[in-house]
């Protein structure tokens, strides 16, 4: 009996950087930010807050795995990311300094046992073989984010209620456990 013959292959994989904007569940940075400092809440900070990420706005991604679907190369991987990792706490600041609340807010905590130092991809390929590059800069895009979380307050509400507070609890009321720098 011959081998079987193993189906080719008709799959794309994009791996992608961390993505904001509106609609981003309350749980993730930089919505939980700034929910939190629109409110005058306390703002966890893992660690040193020297984590960094590299941001993508999510128009930007939704722009990439459009492109790809249309000019892709079935069986390739394509990473996606804006190539400008930032530290948290960069990111934190930024968010308060556009809202114009204090630095004070923020509240050092113990850091999650084996985070990440770093999240950074190399996009070059999506970059170099389709012609993707992002069209969101990082500062235009954190403004819309805030802007819309400032416009979409029921929206945020309703997300951070039920069981949105029991997770919340769990992962970030009860690090009371400060971090010394």
């Amino acid at each position: 009996m011959p081998p079987a013959r193993l189906p080719r292959t008709t799959a794309i994989i994009l791996r992608c950087t961390n993505n904001y904007g509106p609609f981003q569940f309350p749980e993730k940075l930089i919505p939980l930010i700034i929910a939190n400092a629109q409110e005058d809440k306390r703002l966890p900070i893992y660690g040193d807050g020297m984590q960094e990420r590299d941001w993508l706005f999510v128009e930007d991604y939704c722009r990439a795995i459009t492109l790809v679907l249309e000019k892709g190369k079935t069986g390739e991987i394509y990473n996606v990311s804006a190539g400008t990792p930032q530290p948290n706490l960069k990111i934190v600041k930024t968010i308060l300094d556009y809202l114009g609340k204090p630095e004070t807010l923020m509240q050092y905590v113990k850091d999650r046992p084996g985070h990440d130092r770093r999240y950074a991809l190399d996009s070059s390929k999506i970059r170099r073989e389709l012609g993707w590059h992002p069209q969101v800069s990082f500062e235009d895009g954190i403004r819309r984010t805030i802007d819309w979380y400032r416009s979409n307050s029921l929206w945020l509400e309703h997300a951070r209620s039920g069981e949105y507070r029991n997770y919340y609890d769990r992962h970030y009321t009860n690090r009371s456990e400060t971090f010394s720098r």
